[in-house]
């Protein structure tokens, strides 16, 4: 086999391990590592001085010899290198602050009382309660970025008070679950952040674009919403006033303030900071963290055993991200020096495909891959296979990565590995089914197409807000 047939089966080998459940970052490490160590293999530098032995050698000294020449393989200097690459990477470090400030949020006892402020202020709003849970969402995955987290609190707080209220069980599971995704892809997310530092795009560029797509998405959630209690007012019935009475117009403002203002602070300080370039997204990330912290001492919130889990899971989910990165990082180290990328860039620019094919084959190829893999592993190892191949077609990194953010709403969505639908089962009641989740989620499905096919078509939705502050 040559080595670009070799590359391409170790592409192969991987997909196939990852569909049998294999942990991807180690297995990304250990292939890496595997095939390193024959395309870097050099007899005259790693077998040298075992050969040199000469007859007074101790067995001692010719393992010790063996071993020091096995080890004398440029994979792993490679492989420290890049791990010190992945831990000194200033962008990666806003992750961290960006998780604790998520964490910190979300066990402040502030989405409860955000979700029935608006609940009580949308009431004249058809399907009023669906759209005070898809608000409420928002601003919880914005301030998070954790998707299981969000649909795992809104589906213990919001779906028994839906269900309750009598909605159709299929259209408050697909509320949730779509509402819950957002955090990947409205600023500060945590996914554009590790987009920029696989592609080397400016991350504030990244944020100012994908703000008029967020919002664009989120409206055309809310009008799915609002549009189907019009047509079909059985599917989210109108609340009585013993469901939610009615308050006087001080109380509301007063419950508006304690709620909402306070988390909508924190977010626009947060963003606007990094958007007009008062700090840089590691700086804001950790005004983010801190104002977490004090909005969890303002809500009486902040316990020493809260303040531990917080920390405790930022870790566990940081260590995951830069695993995958060093382990993406090797991996495709080896795969580019085996020719992969060049047959694969070959290949794609002999099928004579225009741009627009190749950018939906690219998303149909990343939408297939959200079935079995999360968005992390997505960004990190196959993205960056299509990133030498948009210079080719003329495309600009920056409207790949909002349209492949755009995508990666599905990879939680898509049955039959929709994750947005089995973390909501998972503390669902019995009488909500796996099938009722599913069929609540096509809809949803149908207004993420819908927008990425206004992304493309108006393109200005991403640039215009990124040459407004920065310039072309």
């Amino acid at each position: 086999m040559t080595d670009p047939q070799i590359a391409l089966a170790m592409l192969g080998l991987f997909i196939m391990l990852v569909f049998l459940g294999f942990p991807i970052a180690f297995t990304l490490m250990a292939m890496g590592i595997g095939f390193g160590y024959y395309a870097y293999f050099d007899p005259s530098r790693q077998w040298r001085q075992y050969l040199r032995l000469d007859e007074t050698a101790t067995s001692w000294d010719s393992w010790s010899l063996w071993f020091d020449g096995f080890l004398n393989n440029r994979i792993f200097d490679l492989f420290i290198n890049q791990t010190y690459t992945v831990m000194s990477n200033e962008v990666l470090t806003a992750v961290p602050l960006f998780l604790f400030m998520g964490y910190i949020v979300e066990r402040a006892n502030i989405v409860d009382r955000l979700f029935s402020t608006l609940n009580i202020a949308s009431k004249r709003i058809p399907g009023s309660m669906g759209v005070a849970a898809l608000i409420t969402c928002a601003l919880f995955a914005t301030a998070t970025g954790i998707v299981g987290a969000v649909v795992t609190l809104m589906g213990l707080l919001a779906l028994p008070a839906m269900l309750k209220a009598r909605y159709n069980p299929s259209f408050a599971s697909g509320i949730i679950c779509a509402g819950g995704t957002l955090g990947i892809l409205i600023p500060p997310s945590i996914m554009l952040i590790v987009y920029a530092a696989a592609s080397g795009v400016s991350i504030v560029r990244l944020y100012a674009g994908a703000l008029l797509p967020g919002l664009i998405l989120v409206g055309l959630y809310l009008l799915y919403v609002v549009g189907r209690s019009i047509i079909q007012p059985s599917a989210a019935p109108r609340p009585t006033k013993e469901e939610v009475p009615d308050i006087p117009m001080a109380t509301m403002i007063r419950m508006i303030i304690v709620s909402f203002v306070p988390l909508a602070f924190l977010i626009l300080a947060v963003l606007g900071s990094i958007l007009f370039g008062l700090a840089t997204p590691t700086e804001a990330a950790a005004i983010g963290a801190l104002g977490g912290i004090v909005l969890a001492i303002a809500y009486r919130a902040l316990t020493f055993q809260r303040l531990r889990e917080s920390v405790y899971l930022t870790v566990r989910t940081t260590a995951m991200v830069c695993w995958l990165f060093v382990g993406s990082y090797v991996f495709s180290s080896v795969f580019s020096y085996l020719g992969g990328e060049q047959i694969i860039s070959e290949f794609v620019s002999g099928l004579d495909i225009t741009p627009l094919q190749f950018l939906l084959l690219a998303q149909l190829i990343i939408f297939l891959l959200g079935w079995p893999l999360e968005w992390s592993e997505i960004i990190i190892i196959f993205v960056p296979i299509f990133l030498p191949l948009l210079e080719i077609f003329g495309i600009d990194p920056l409207f790949f990565g909002i349209l492949v953010a755009l995508n990666l709403q599905t990879s939680f969505l898509t049955p039959p590995m929709a994750m947005s639908a089995y973390y909501l089962k998972g503390i669902a009641p019995a009488e909500v089914k796996l099938t009722h989740i599913f069929a609540g989620i096509m809809p949803f499905l149908l207004m993420v197409f819908i927008a990425m096919a206004i992304v493309y078509i108006f393109p200005g939705t991403v640039f215009h807000l990124p040459e407004l502050f920065y310039g072309r």
